[in-house]
C-alpha cells in the first residue's frame, strides 16, 4: 500500500510531509509526495523546481522512507490530482497539511482539502503545522 501527501514548500506543508514520512515508517509503506498546482495559474508559485524535488527525495532517503515524487502537470485541479492519484495506487491514506483561511478566501479560491475529504475513498490526515 501507500501513502499520499500533498506537498507544497510551505510551513503547512512540511508539517504535512514530515507526518506522512512518520506513517509510512509505522506502516512499512511507500510514500508519494504529490506536488500539485493550479491549472489556470501559468507560475503557480507552489510548484516545485528540481532543486525543491531534490530536497525532498533526499528527505525522504535520509528517513528510510521508499518513495517518489510527482509534480503533474494536468488539467485538473489540485484536488482532482491528488484524488485520482490514490484512486489509481490504491493508497491507505492521504496527508495534507492545513492553513487557516478566511470565509471570503475559501469561497473565492475554494478549497483543496475539503474536496479531497469529501471526495477520497481512503482516510485523509489533516495536520497544522507548528508555531
Amino acid at each position: 500500500m501507500t501513502i499520499i501527501v500533498g506537498y507544497v514548500n510551505t510551513p503547512a506543508g512540511h508539517a504535512a510531509l514530515d507526518t506522512a514520512i512518520a506513517e509510512a515508517k509505522k506502516n512499512d509503506t511507500d510514500l508519494l509526495v504529490i506536488n500539485s498546482s493550479h491549472p489556470s495559474v501559468r507560475k503557480d508559485s507552489h510548484r516545485l523546481g528540481e532543486a525543491e524535488v531534490r530536497s525532498v527525495r533526499d528527505q525522504l532517503a535520509r528517513a528510510g522512507v521508499k518513495g517518489e515524487v510527482r509534480t503533474p502537470g494536468s488539467e485538473l485541479d489540485p484536488a482532482e490530482q491528488i484524488v485520482d492519484t490514490a484512486a489509481e495506487v490504491g493508497a491507505e491514506l492521504i496527508v495534507l497539511g492545513t492553513r487557516k483561511r478566511t470565509p471570503v478566501g475559501k469561497f473565492l479560491l475554494g478549497s483543496t482539502i475539503q474536496k479531497v475529504i469529501l471526495d477520497a475513498e481512503c482516510p485523509v490526515l489533516c495536520v497544522k503545522p507548528g508555531r
